[in-house]
């Protein structure tokens, strides 16, 4: 037949039609490729709106009904924006002198001034604001806040922070000491040598040994020597935002500023991904950039309790100063963070067993933490 195919023609159609397919086919695996999400933590698009929150989140109501995880849960679900109803919910720490740890009546630095910080993150409009050293407002996240609304950056410090607060309508008190801050800190004082300054090293054992002789006492709440509140939520929408605000580190020398407002460290905030903050030693937390190494592991694919423990293995593997370490070689001190991803999975964990606070639609409680060290 003249349209038969010869042997040597047709084993070149069978070739040519086996390279169609096989093209095809890799067409076909790379577009698959293309469009699968890179990562896990790559949110669909409804998740369980959840807040989380340091365990004072759920202590303090401010003379009203509900604590701050109730508050800020409550307005997620009724549909405000995620990181006002978060600042909402801080605000009642803030302003609560029971807490010591945080805005007004936070224990002062060692000149006895309160100096607070604080900062925010809007997981999708992708923008930040926070604010350092700031004296004389009450609510410091507020003003993070109209840092993040009003200007294009991310940072004010000291006297023009507080000039800034001034220009947006705040009020400016010449003293945010309460009787409570006031008497802790002339304590402080009093155990600190009467001569007050040693050589630099000297005086800063000795000032550290003050303050956790009063821990030890009772005299401070151990979570409130490094008290801050760092909060943070997802909307069902799966969207994601944090805040975090401090009075910092009980009789810190002034000027200090820790991790609270420094963004990728005390707060963390990636739309796509999730949210984690932190409390306890700013420095240790600085150090490392603790809160954006756990966000840029959720992005990647690890859960919120996975990641979490890995930057406090981090923190663990750097801290090798001796007086940083205790007898048994490990970090003296404590750090705790409070992570969510943008499904709305969370965990609290720490270097030693501390609490955290979290609402669902289950309602609030608070929990243990995850430790790395029992």
């Amino acid at each position: 037949m003249a349209d038969q195919l010869n042997r040597r023609e047709f084993v070149k159609a069978t070739a040519a039609a086996a390279g169609l397919a096989a093209g095809l086919g890799s067409a076909r695996e790379a577009a698959a490729a293309e469009a699968k999400p890179s990562a896990p933590a790559v949110r669909g698009s409804r998740a369980r709106p959840v807040v989380i929150s340091s365990a004072n989140g759920h202590r303090h109501t401010h003379g009203g009904t509900q604590t701050c995880v109730e508050t800020a849960f409550a307005l997620i679900t009724a549909g405000s924006d995620v990181l006002e109803a978060l600042i909402a919910g801080v605000n009642i720490v803030e302003l609560d002198p029971a807490d010591d740890s945080v805005g007004y009546g936070g224990l002062p630095n060692a000149d006895g001034v309160v100096q607070l910080d604080a900062c925010c993150m809007h997981g999708p409009l992708k923008r930040a604001g926070g604010v350092a050293c700031l004296e004389g407002v009450r609510t410091p996240s507020r003003v993070a806040h109209c840092v993040m609304q009003e200007t294009d950056h991310h940072l004010l410090v000291g006297r023009d922070a507080q000039a800034f607060a001034r220009q947006m309508g705040f009020a400016i008190e010449a003293d945010l000491n309460t009787d409570n801050s006031r008497r802790k800190w002339l304590e402080w004082k009093r155990r600190v040598d009467p001569e007050h300054y040693l050589d630099p090293a000297q005086r800063a054992r000795a000032g550290l040994e003050a303050g956790l002789s009063m821990v030890r006492d009772g005299l401070i709440d151990a979570d409130h020597f490094y008290g801050t509140i760092n909060c943070n939520g997802v909307s069902a929408k799966g969207e994601v935002c944090g805040v975090t605000t401090t009075s910092g580190l009980a009789w810190k020398i002034p000027g200090r500023v820790g991790d609270s407002p420094i963004l990728g460290a005390g707060l963390y905030v990636d739309g796509e991904a999730g949210a984690a903050g932190s409390t306890g030693r700013g420095e240790a937390n600085l150090y490392n950039l603790s809160s954006f190494l756990i966000v840029d592991r959720m992005r990647a694919g690890k859960s919120p309790l996975d990641a979490g423990m890995e930057a406090l293995r981090r923190i663990r593997d750097n801290t090798v100063e001796p007086r940083l370490l205790d007898e048994s070689g490990r970090p003296g001190f404590n750090v705790s963070f409070y992570i969510v991803n943008a499904r709305g999975d969370f965990a609290g964990v720490s270097l030693k067993p501390n609490r955290f606070a979290v609402c669902t639609e289950n309602g609030a409680e608070i929990r243990d933490t995850t430790p790395l060290f029992s």
